[in-house]
């Protein structure tokens, strides 16, 4: 369905500037297009983290889930309207250039019109908290490989945020504090998808306060030799790559949003190691997610990425502040750690990583043991309406604003 409005948006958008439009006003839509995209990449989520901080509590809180999206949006259509009223202010006299350059000139602009505006509508769609199918199955359902992606028609969405990628890092880059959408948010879609992945069984998308922190000294080391996983095996190892352990903090005041989790969202940005010594916010970056955590000095606990993790209050021992998990990561031999993002806001830099004999004292995570059953089997985990999490379908609260009938997952 989402490659075929692709097609439709595409083709729609040709046909009215074809038949409604001119060249001129036609390119201009075209330029003021990419000029609200740009806006709307720029500041979504500076306005959808004020109104997370504003509304996290009340009536309004069932729309944190939704900031990111409508923010996109709201931004989107406010910056185009505004620019396209100006426009047919100063266009009031139509200008004609000739039959054939008219012709094929509207519909080439309407053509990579309708490229950019689905893009930019199945981003906004993505951003928001729908199920893993809509607005299409970008990663296996059940074991998400987050290096095979699967993409839409065209790339659509793909090409919009590639483009605001490579303007962010060049001329269009902030002046004051120089900060590159490709360098904090690479491979955007995927993060998008995997950060929702499992939506239906209630995990949280975004946290309503700062809910991480990774140790400035020696938050990152590479593993030991002989490291071995679960079962008593060597850890295998994967060409190209070193295995880094990242220190990451769970506070216990985020601990309601935060407490709640899988590995696909967590995800460490790293950079290349020439640009080590450059500032962090620009360049490109690369995501790694977790293979698991330890669980001992010398042992990982291997995890796949739809794999939840849940932290309750009993977890601060001591009424300690932060609870501590120590994830490993493959990172590439040429790159090295940069960011460490949790969920959808949440965004630290992390420390250069340090050796192996360098790392601080083991912090040994071992996950709680739900409530056994009548068979003495553990249940299911449950939703926060308690509904098992093996039945797919809408979120609770996309259920009350799209209404039962959109949850095809059921």
């Amino acid at each position: 369905m989402a490659g075929l409005a692709v097609v439709l948006i595409i083709l729609g958008c040709a046909a009215y500037q074809y038949f409604k439009g001119t060249l001129v006003k036609a390119l201009a839509t075209l330029i003021i297009s990419i000029c609200a995209s740009v806006v709307a990449f720029g500041y979504f989520e500076t306005l959808a983290n004020i109104i997370i901080s504003h509304v996290s509590e009340g009536r309004l809180a069932s729309l944190l889930p939704w900031a990111h999206s409508l923010c996109f949006v709201l931004l989107f259509i406010l910056t185009f309207a505004g620019l396209q009223t100006a426009a047919s202010q100063l266009m009031r006299q139509p200008v004609d250039l000739g039959l054939i350059p008219e012709r094929v000139g509207r519909i080439v602009c309407g053509i990579f019109l309708g490229l950019i505006s689905s893009g930019l509508l199945l981003t906004a769609l993505v951003m928001a908290p729908l199920p893993n199918k809509y607005p299409y199955q970008r990663f296996d359902s059940r074991n998400p490989d987050a290096t095979s992606p699967s993409k839409v028609f065209l790339n659509a969405d793909g090409f919009a945020t590639g483009w605001f990628s490579m303007i962010s890092n060049g001329s269009f880059r902030p002046i004051i504090n120089p900060k590159s959408f490709a360098a904090l948010r690479p491979d955007f879609l995927d993060q998008l998808f995997l950060n929702r992945h499992n939506i239906a069984d209630g995990v949280p998308l975004v946290t309503s306060q700062v809910a991480i922190e990774v140790p400035r000294k020696n938050g990152v080391w590479f593993a030991p030799e002989g490291l071995k996983d679960s079962s008593g095996n060597p850890v295998l190892s994967r060409s190209g790559h070193n295995i880094a352990i990242v220190r990451v903090g769970i506070k216990g005041i985020a601990v309601k949003d935060a407490g709640q989790f899988t590995l696909s969202q967590i995800r460490l940005i790293c950079k290349s190691g020439k640009a080590q010594n450059e500032n962090p916010f620009i360049g490109k970056g690369k995501n790694a997610y977790p293979i698991g955590y330890l669980k001992a000095a010398n042992q990982l606990q291997e995890k796949k990425l739809t794999d939840q993790i849940r932290i309750t209050r009993e977890d601060f021992a001591d009424n300690q502040p932060v609870k501590w998990i120590d994830f490993a990561f493959y990172v590439p031999n040429d790159s090295v750690p940069a960011f460490l993002e949790f969920k959808l806001n949440n965004l630290v830099e992390v420390p250069p990583p340090v050796s192996a004999d360098q790392a601080p004292p083991p912090a040994p995570f071992i996950e709680r043991s739900t409530t056994a059953g009548p068979s003495g089997q553990s249940p299911a985990p449950t939703d926060r309406s308690g509904s098992e999490s093996g039945r797919r379908g809408l979120s609770n609260i996309s259920k009350g604003i799209l209404g039962p009938g959109f949850d095809g997952e059921k």
